[in-house]
C-alpha cells in the first residue's frame, strides 16, 4: 500500500502519474487533508477579534469535510486511470499537514508516501514552509516527492545550459 497526497494541483496530479508509472497496479489510498475551522482559527491571528456568532462550526467543519472527501475521490479515480488499485481517504489536519499525512501513512498501513513538490527553494521555502520537506525530515518509510511538470522543465533547461554553457 502506498500513500498518495492529494490537493488538486497539478503537483499532486504528477505526483499521481509518477506513481502510476512506478507502481502499476499496487494498492494506494489517495490522501486529502482538510482543515478543522477552530484549527484555522487558532492559526489566524485576526481570529481573537473576530466577533461572536460566526456561524455554526459543525456545518461549517461538514462542508470543510465533504469537499475533502470529494477532492479525494478526484484524486482516487485519477490514480485508478494512471493504473493503480486507488481508494480516497480524507484526514483532519490537527497539528500540520505532514503530522496528518504521516499519522495515517501509519493508519493504512502504507510502505511509502508519494507526494508533489512546488519546488520552492532558498527563502520562498523557508517562509512558506514545505509540507514535503518536513515529511522527509520525519518519516519512518520511503518518501517520493515528484516536481510539477513546470519546475520539471524549467530544472531541464537550466541543467541543459549549464552542460552546453548557453
Amino acid at each position: 500500500m502506498v500513500l498518495i497526497c492529494y490537493d488538486g494541483s497539478p503537483d499532486a496530479k504528477a505526483a499521481i502519474e509518477q506513481a502510476g508509472e512506478l507502481l502499476d497496479g499496487h494498492p494506494a489510498t489517495v490522501l486529502t487533508v482538510w482543515e478543522p475551522f477552530l484549527e484555522v482559527l487558532a492559526r489566524t491571528p485576526a481570529a481573537f477579534g473576530m466577533p461572536a456568532g460566526i456561524g455554526n462550526v459543525d456545518e461549517i467543519d461538514n462542508a470543510n469535510r465533504k469537499a475533502a472527501e470529494q477532492l479525494a475521490q478526484e484524486g482516487a479515480d485519477f490514480a485508478s486511470h494512471a493504473g493503480l488499485n486507488a481508494q480516497p481517504r480524507v484526514c483532519a489536519r490537527v497539528s500540520s499537514v505532514a503530522n496528518a499525512i504521516l499519522g495515517d501513512a501509519d493508519e493504512v498501513g502504507a510502505s511509502a508516501i508519494v507526494m508533489g513538490s512546488r519546488g520552492l527553494g532558498g527563502l520562498s521555502s523557508l517562509l512558506v514552509g514545505s509540507v514535503s520537506h518536513a515529511v522527509i525530515q520525519h518519516a519512518d518509510r520511503a518518501v517520493i516527492v515528484v516536481p510539477s511538470p513546470q519546475v520539471s522543465r524549467a530544472r531541464g533547461r537550466k541543467r541543459h545550459a549549464s552542460h552546453t554553457g548557453t
